[in-house]
């Protein structure tokens, strides 16, 4: 694994103040971001991206998401401390790193099977601990819920009904839907079984969710 310099560590304020002029006011969130070392996500020849505020390919058709964008997911989510939290779409991991560093328990579930081997890999040598899962996120997982909170960092053609019926009362689920180039940020907020109350916030551009409730592949 690298090392995490002072070099890296100035760099990461420095995004992290990126961040929050930006409109991030969660100070926990800038936090961490200064402390999740992003560049363990990224080949060392590839340094001078890990702390610019812009999404960066993965590999797989996949990209770790842009700070900014990070952030504002976590930010609508309203973490707190002890939250059981279902993340759809692993990545590289570094968003399930953030819930972490939150105090939250995270499920954390990816399709791309590489992607799944290689984030429990990382993360682990990081000291990090989320519930890895492989498989199809559209469907949530069943057997682990409700869920305080759902977080989904892919572009939805519409809300996943599953994730819905997965959601505590009074539970928060943040995700991007659209087309496959532009969607709108949703916050949801079940008030009762079949009650919720919709938020529609900026516009962001997310790889395609991929599954039974998702784009087909």
């Amino acid at each position: 694994m690298q090392e995490d310099s002072y070099r890296h560590k100035g760099l990461r304020r420095r995004l992290a103040q990126t961040v929050k002029n930006k409109g991030i006011k969660d100070e926990r969130i800038i936090r961490a971001l200064e402390k999740v070392p992003r560049h363990f996500f990224f080949d060392p020849i590839f340094l001078e991206h890990a702390y610019q505020d812009k999404a960066f390919s993965i590999g797989h058709g996949q990209t770790i998401s842009q700070p900014y964008t990070v952030a504002f997911q976590t930010q609508l989510l309203e973490v707190d401390e002890g939250d059981k939290i279902l993340e759809i779409g692993t990545g590289s991991g570094y968003q399930a790193c953030i819930l972490l560093e939150l105090g939250a328990d995270v499920f954390t579930i990816e399709y791309i099977e590489p992607l799944y081997e290689s984030a429990k890999i990382m993360l682990s040598k990081m000291g990090y601990r989320p519930h890895f899962f492989h498989g199809d996120g559209t469907n949530g997982l069943p057997a682990f819920a409700p869920f305080d909170k759902i977080i989904v960092t892919a572009a939805a053609p519409e809300i996943p009904q599953p994730l819905l019926d997965q959601l505590k009362i009074g539970g928060i689920l943040v995700i991007p839907v659209g087309d496959d180039t532009l969607q709108k940020m949703m916050r949801i907020i079940k008030h009762g079984e079949k009650t919720y109350k919709k938020e529609s916030h900026d516009f962001f551009s997310f790889v395609p969710l991929v599954g039974k409730f998702g784009w087909k592949r």
